[in-house]
């Protein structure tokens, strides 16, 4: 029989404490969270402070927030044509925009605004141009756990609490009966494992129990501490997946919030609380786009959902969101459905209706989004959990769930984040059993084989919360359906807009680029722009459709250094031909064939130096990079032809 909460109820957010009588030889007198293990009190007080900070938290979350000084552009058409061309040359010389990364395959960048630029007009005036399909500041998400952690336990504390009792283990992981512990010993370690992607503040590695479980997601083409980006991925030594926040291979987590979500996924692989610990089934991939302070921006959060896809994950965690719509991000979305992934994403920690109120991402339409609400021990919404009758999917258990924490520790944390990897746990050993499964029919197993919860009519699409032992157990006797329905993306890029730039720009503002500008806007010039740049855009077309054999630009034999920036990367190389039309750089590092680069070129005698920007090319008979420069400033280009009147001809 359940026991009886007594609740404390402060701000509309309940917080539930029990005292229990002694279930595993605890003293009676101390108070007992939902897991059944020996909490150490908390006091009425430190429950009031947290409940106002994270009503602190939502209220400030509703005003979209985006990165000062940046912008994100999604241009129509492809990367090579010569409108893409001509506004790059506009966004980089005329503006100067510096290009901080570029997603060439999809023709879209994000730019940081030159000093003294707005991004509220840059956006506006940017979604004039005729060469751009939505345009958009870099904004801002964060965790959707705002509680923090309870109550902390040391592994002593935990494991002297569980001593085998596989029983008491499922309690402290959830109260709810979800059967986790009918999947546990269901199959044996598959040889290619599933890779579950947590994109989040980062992992733990050295937590004991990620490594005594093996659970750790390994890049096996890659090799540790060499500096060299070995697979071509356009990371170097990301053997474990990736920082984003400082661009390395270092998954430090310094909130503790993606450790706490990694161990939730991995108590639905295999018992955690207790010893010893077996190799588990599955692969977590830690991908840190969130900070110390559990905040991050869309563009950390596009190339986390490029890489993990990219890289094996068909199983992505997303225990984050804001209200603020991006395009690019739904597009980032899109992709992973396409690619056959689940995208589970956490509905939100406000308390409000997500059918009039968005949360994404996991608002976002795209079918393999699965949106999750956060339910209590005794199946009743969470107080603070957002819902939806028609936009949030599924409920889970999310308040009081213990798992890991940096330094060998376990905590105790309630949200929507903690109820999300109990169902990107639930997909993994589902692709376990059924490793061709795709992410659409994954999600549609999930909410058919949910528990039935009277409490959830009409808060959550399928009024039902997660049922691991069911949706596991029908996934591994059903057929795999490769198909799913079709998916055309609308943009909604005015949805969020007014609200985000409202006050309008300040001086300096970045005007319309291209054809039809309003006379007197600072980005046209009127017709001065366009006949300084045409015949530029139309050397660049000319260039593309050249002939192999035929080069328009005598080239010259130079051994000049070069720094090549890529996004927020810089590496070095040398230079051995150069025209005005490109370089061929040579260089330890591999880079994107297409990738944009910027190039600091060093003259001949090492005195100038000159900044020209480029698409990288690789040819197969020099085996040798080339840089075909995207419309370089004359200055630069008359500099070059000064260096080269005593430099010998290249063949």
């Amino acid at each position: 029989m359940r026991r009886a909460h007594n609740y404390v109820q402060i701000a509309s957010h309940d917080w539930n404490y029990r005292k229990v009588s002694k279930p595993l030889g605890l003293s009676s007198d101390k108070l007992v969270g939902h897991r059944g293990c020996n909490l150490k009190s908390t006091t009425p007080l430190r429950s009031l402070v947290m409940l106002l900070a994270l009503a602190g938290l939502t209220a400030q979350a509703q005003t979209p927030q985006y990165v000062p000084g940046e912008v994100i552009v999604r241009l129509k058409g492809d990367a090579d044509s010569a409108e893409s061309y001509a506004f790059l040359g506009k966004a980089t010389y005329s503006k100067a925009m510096n290009l901080k990364e570029s997603w060439t395959g999809m023709n879209m960048y994000n730019f940081k605004l030159s000093k003294g630029q707005s991004v509220e007009q840059a956006v506006t005036e940017m979604k004039k141009d005729p060469a751009v399909l939505y345009a958009e500041p870099n904004y801002i998400f964060g965790k959707s756990s705002d509680t923090g952690m309870h109550q902390t336990f040391s592994a002593a504390e935990i494991q002297a609490a569980s001593v085998d009792n596989s029983a008491q283990a499922v309690y402290m992981a959830t109260g709810a009966p979800i059967g986790v512990q009918n999947v546990w010993g269901t199959s044996t370690v598959p040889v290619t494992k599933p890779v579950v992607a947590v994109i989040d503040t980062g992992l733990d590695t050295t937590h004991f129990v990620i490594e005594q479980s093996h659970a750790l997601w390994t890049n096996v083409n890659e090799t540790p501490g060499d500096g060299i980006d070995n697979d071509g991925n356009g990371y170097v030594d990301d053997v474990h997946g990736w920082n984003f926040v400082d661009n390395n291979g270092s998954m430090y987590d310094d909130d503790g919030h993606g450790t706490h979500v990694s161990g939730i996924i991995l108590s639905v692989d295999q018992n955690i609380y207790a010893t010893p610990l077996r190799e588990s089934k599955i692969s977590i991939m830690p991908l840190k786009f969130l900070n110390g302070n559990g905040v991050g921006t869309t563009s950390n959060a596009i190339r986390a959902v490029y890489y993990a896809v990219n890289n094996g994950a068909r199983i992505l965690n997303n225990s984050w969101g804001g209200p603020t719509y991006s395009a690019a991000l739904h597009e980032a979305v899109a992709y992973t459905y396409s690619k056959g992934a689940i995208f589970v994403a956490a509905a939100g920690n406000a308390g409000t209706n997500n059918d009039a109120t968005p949360m994404y991402p996991s608002s976002y339409d795209v079918p393999n989004v699965i949106s999750i609400a956060a339910t209590t021990d005794y199946d009743y919404l969470a107080s603070f959990s957002n819902f939806g009758g028609s936009t949030v999917d599924l409920g889970s258990p999310g308040v009081y769930i213990l798992s890991l924490i940096p330094n060998d520790g376990f905590g105790t944390s309630s949200g929507t984040s903690m109820a999300t990897p109990f169902v990107a746990g639930t997909a993994a050993q589902m692709s376990v059993e059924s490793p061709n499964m795709n992410g659409y029919q994954m999600k549609s197993i999930l909410l058919t084989q949910k528990a039935n919860v009277t409490q959830l009519n009409g808060k959550v699409v399928s009024a039902g919360r997660l049922n691991t032992s069911n949706a596991v157990t029908y996934a591994k006797s059903v057929g795999v359906d490769a198909s799913q329905p079709a998916y055309v993306l609308s943009y909604q890029a005015d949805r969020q807009l007014a609200s985000s730039i409202a006050g309008g720009g300040g001086c300096g503002t970045v005007s319309k680029m291209g054809v039809g500008a309003a006379e007197g806007s600072p980005w046209s010039s009127g017709v001065i722009v366009l006949l300084v740049l045409a015949p530029l855009a139309v050397l660049a077309v000319m260039r593309m459709r050249a002939p192999a054999n035929r080069r328009k630009h005598e080239r010259f034999k130079i051994n000049s250094d070069v720094r090549i920036s890529v996004g927020d990367r810089e590496l070095v190389g040398s230079v051995s031909t150069i025209s005005l039309g490109g370089a061929q750089i040579n260089t330890e590092a591999l880079l994107q064939d297409g990738g944009l680069v910027s190039l600091t070129i060093s003259s001949p005698d090492g005195v100038d130096k000159v900044e020209v920007a480029g698409r990288v090319v690789w040819s197969d008979v020099n085996k040798a990079y080339g840089v075909a420069f995207n419309q370089a400033p004359q200055n630069a280009l008359s500099r070059i032809a000064d260096w080269t009147r005593g430099l010998q001809k290249a063949a």
